[in-house]
């Protein structure tokens, strides 16, 4: 319970309706409402690209009380612009513990937290943050008798498609097909996601495709923008991607917490296009041009060889590691129509958001 210092006057222009004087004389009197009672929401991941602008659309929304869930750590630059509107609690997804009392009176939760990691080492955090997190959360949620649970996912979870033939909500997983230690800890996170439904759990799925945006201080799909810029992409991968905007994405999580069905997954993409396309349109946003050839998974093994005895390695994206490669030479299209259809999820085209995310960066000097 919040309280408000609305007031609210009911007038009784026919006295006829009521039975006696004393009703009327009453409901013309000025009603002022102490309490207001307000949709309690929890967003986990809230300091990172999509869920700090997710925090920060929640807080916009009239009837929302916003709690964050932040490590005593975390970098809270993400959340300048509405860090007055929300109630920051500390806790660490990978501490059930810590996690105590959090969800008490919670409404909704909205489960963003998630470590995206792309390497070929092993980073023993992944299943703590991808697995365990997202265990701890749902129990926490189950017991404190949280009402509803969006789940952000990845693409990674859903597979590996072809080039034309995008996959969509009910394609097997076949992701395991490359070394990818991310893949299969959000793929068993959605595991984890399905066996709460069984057991009465009301969770829906968002799975968002390649994300750009304005706002990501992080460089996830930025870092493609940046190091097109600075002409460090002298040749792109066989594969292609599904994009879509950090807006679009949070417009869907957001309904999907209204409107999803429960256990259901969806789908947040855009257009479905090829490296050589993205990189194309990147240069055309910039004004930034490279010669950029194609190069087959083969080929980039030997020349990542070779780049380990060369000086010049800075000069190369830091996107070139063997895993992410590899992952690049395939295709990752998607169809999104489920989404679409569903909960109203809205289309643009891909070069907007690059535009948007682009002129982020340049505006802010981030690019250098």
């Amino acid at each position: 319970m919040i309280a408000s210092n609305r007031s609210v006057r009911i007038s009784c222009p026919e006295r006829s309706l009521f039975t006696n004087d004393r009703a009327g004389s009453f409901l013309q009197k000025i009603i002022t409402i102490d309490q207001v009672v307000r949709k309690k929401v929890l967003v986990t991941g809230g300091t990172g690209f999509i869920g700090s602008r997710l925090a920060c659309r929640l807080a916009e929304q009239e009837g929302n009380e916003v709690h964050v869930l932040v490590r005593s750590s975390s970098d809270l630059t993400s959340l300048e612009e509405c860090i007055d509107r929300i109630k920051l609690v500390r806790g660490d997804v990978t501490s059930a513990e810590s996690l105590e009392g959090h969800f008490e009176g919670i409404d909704e939760v909205y489960h963003i937290a998630g470590l995206t990691y792309m390497g070929s080492k092993p980073n023993p955090m992944l299943p703590k943050i991808n697995i365990d997190g997202t265990r701890h959360v749902l129990a926490a949620a189950r017991k404190a008798g949280v009402r509803r649970i969006v789940h952000l996912s990845s693409i990674t979870a859903v597979g590996i498609g072809e080039a034309k033939k995008p996959l969509d909500e009910k394609s097997p997983w076949n992701f395991d097909r490359i070394e990818l230690e991310y893949a299969r800890t959000k793929h068993a996170a959605e595991q984890l996601v399905a066996e709460e439904v069984r057991n009465g759990l009301d969770c829906v799925i968002v799975v968002p495709a390649f994300v750009f945006g304005a706002g990501d201080v992080n460089f996830n799909a930025g870092r493609i923008i940046k190091d097109v810029y600075n002409r460090k992409m002298p040749f792109y991968p066989l594969g292609g991607v599904c994009v879509v905007d950090v807006e679009i994405v949070v417009d869907s999580i957001i309904a999907a917490m209204q409107k999803g069905r429960t256990g259901e997954r969806y789908i947040i993409g855009g257009d479905n296009v090829s490296f050589r396309e993205l990189s194309q349109t990147i240069m055309n946003v910039t004004g930034v041009h490279q010669l950029s050839l194609p190069l087959p998974l083969w080929a980039a093994r030997v020349i990542r060889y070779m780049l380990n005895f060369s000086k010049n390695r800075s000069r190369i994206s830091k996107l070139f590691n063997m895993t992410m490669f590899a992952v690049a030479s395939e295709f990752l299209y998607f169809d999104s129509s489920k989404a679409k259809r569903e909960l109203g999820m809205r289309y643009e085209p891909y070069e907007q958001s690059i535009r948007r995310t682009f002129e982020w960066y340049r505006d802010r000097d981030m690019l250098n």
